[in-house]
């Protein structure tokens, strides 16, 4: 379900929610019957987790610019196993 909002030009704002795409451009308001008008607003990503706000922002900015590696990256030094593990039974 999606949230609309319209404008009544006597109540003001108020909000519908609809199946996406089902919105009319005109609704009669539930207070005084006359028929208010669709208003186009923004939606409410404020909501949104910081973490994945990121994500999606590095994905825009990789789509318009992609970053170009000249070299392949240096090979990481392999993690010294963990000192239990040689205190474990061997076959």
């Amino acid at each position: 379900m999606a949230t609309y909002e319209y404008i009544c030009p006597n109540c003001g704002l108020f909000e519908v929610h609809l199946a996406i795409g089902t919105a009319p451009a005109s609704r009669h308001c539930s207070t005084c019957e006359r028929d208010a008008r669709r208003v186009f607003s923004p939606p409410n990503f404020s909501s949104t987790h910081p973490s994945l706000s990121a994500a999606l922002d590095r994905d825009e900015q990789s789509r318009d610019a992609p970053e170009v590696v000249s070299s392949v990256p240096r090979r990481r030094r392999p993690r010294p196993p963990h000192p239990a593990l040689a205190r474990l039974p061997r076959p």
